[in-house]
């Protein structure tokens, strides 16, 4: 499964962005999508989380402010970010959790990562 994530851009603090990552179609049923973000200097953070049926998790940085959305026919999710701070800069990425089974009935289990699209919050 490949994901091509899109959506970063320079903002001003108190803006607003939309992420999305979509998942090529491999064959491979969507299962968790999952946001991370790097920034410099720092470790990968999660920042949202989404399963296939739309219970969703969130970092307590991003709750109020960030909200995970995804689209099952077109096997795509979002992030919408608003009250965009300076401390949201970072790299962000997608992660997908795929299943299928192979015709002998075995289950393969696929994590797939993204490249990032870069979010920069900046005045």
């Amino acid at each position: 499964v490949q994901l091509q994530a899109s959506g970063g851009g320079l903002v001003q603090p108190g803006g607003s962005l939309r992420l999305s990552c979509v998942a090529s179609d491999s064959g491979f049923r969507i299962n968790t999508m999952t946001w991370f973000r790097q920034a410099p200097g720092k470790q990968r953070e999660l920042v949202a989380s989404i399963t296939r049926s739309g219970v969703t998790d969130y970092a307590d940085s991003v709750k109020g402010r960030f909200t995970i959305s995804r689209d099952n026919a077109k096997n795509t999710v979002f992030l919408q970010m608003n009250s965009l701070k300076t401390e949201d800069t970072a790299v962000y990425s997608c992660k997908a959790e795929s299943s299928r089974y192979t015709d002998e009935g075995n289950l393969v289990q696929l994590n797939s990562y993204g490249q990032g699209t870069l979010v920069t919050v900046s005045s």
